[in-house]
């Protein structure tokens, strides 16, 4: 796909390299969770870690996945207003909350084996862009636009369905849905962080391995595969990936759609490099930061009641229409 918009430009720091960028951002985080588990203690230290650790955890692991996953769609689709959200993975979320409620009801949704349920949330998106890149792709730039058109429509698709879905739900249900599709960092099931930690530990090393490859993949389709890339292997590996970030993200909490676009649009500007082995750390690290800090100042500063995912989705969305005028004006 074409890039909508210019490449934004790194910010030139001629005393620190890429590396010393990645240091210092990495002190940050590391300033940020010692912050979040110290401060104001009113119990005993040890029951507040324990508390709030498996909160940090959550926030950790979500930061590095929804960061990644855009980082990764943006250099398959060389665009930099897109996130894996257009490929219809947050509506599909919505419509199998919305059906889950409507045929378990509300005892039988509470009461629900929440590893069943993650595995079964995970497995259908995994498998929904499985079967999109089976039958819609053909081995070039102009199948991946198709496909990723083709996930608009499927989004909308399942828009349709879950608004369905809501007209046939009593008021009791629709109140459990509606809480059910706010992004939460704070019920998650211990075994679930375990499970979802390993996934990325292995997510991570397969980056890793990779990210010379996915510096070509942003030359385009043509010059990668002059320089001896398997240019339909590298497509294939990169939704996968992308799938397995952000369906382990999305059944952990829920949608978090306009997060990731501002975290990438940042860390090309404050990276100093578009190698992705500093691009993904980077990434990962600023959306581990950025997670991490507001929450410490929304509850430890503000007191706020709301949650953290509906003031990130605010200012994400806010940041979407900015890109967009500005573009318009370019």
């Amino acid at each position: 796909m074409t890039e909508a918009v210019s490449r934004p430009r790194p910010l030139h720091w001629p005393t620190l390299t890429p590396g010393w960028r990645l240091a210092l951002l990495l002190t940050l985080v590391v300033f940020a969770i010692a912050l979040y588990l110290t401060w104001d203690i009113k119990a005993s230290l040890a029951f507040t870690l324990k508390y709030r650790s498996k909160k940090l955890i959550t926030l950790l692991l979500v930061g590095f996945s929804v960061s990644t996953a855009t980082l990764l769609f943006q250099t398959l689709s060389q665009n930099r207003i897109l996130t894996p959200g257009i490929m219809g993975f947050d509506a599909l979320y919505v419509l199998i909350q919305s059906i889950l409620v409507l045929t378990l009801g509300v005892i039988g949704f509470n009461t629900l084996n929440p590893y069943m349920k993650w595995g079964m949330e995970t497995a259908l998106m995994i498998l929904a862009m499985l079967m999109m890149y089976r039958l819609l792709f053909r081995g070039n730039q102009q199948s991946l636009q198709f496909m990723m058109l083709a996930g608009i429509i499927f989004g909308v698709l399942f828009s349709s369905g879950s608004a369905l879905v809501f007209r046939l739900l009593d008021p009791t249900q629709f109140g459990v849905l509606q809480d059910a599709l706010f992004a939460t960092f704070a019920a998650v099931d211990p075994i679930l962080l375990q499970i979802s930690f390993g996934v990325l530990a292995v997510t991570a090393v397969a980056l890793w391995r990779t990210h010379a490859r996915l510096d070509v993949m942003l030359l385009g389709q043509n010059s990668a595969t002059s320089l001896g890339l398997n240019y339909n292997a590298m497509v294939l590996m990169i939704l996968l990936l992308v799938a397995i970030l952000v369906s382990l993200s999305t059944a952990l909490v829920g949608p978090v759609s306009f997060f990731g676009l501002l975290v990438v649009h940042l860390a090309y500007r404050l990276a100093g490099s578009y190698q992705h082995r500093f691009l993904i750390p980077f990434a990962a690290l600023l959306g581990m930061l950025t997670l991490v800090s507001g929450e410490f100042i929304l509850q430890h500063l503000t007191n706020f009641s709301t949650r953290l995912s509906i003031i990130i989705e605010f200012f994400g969305g806010l940041f979407f229409l900015a890109l967009i005028i500005r573009q318009g004006k370019a």
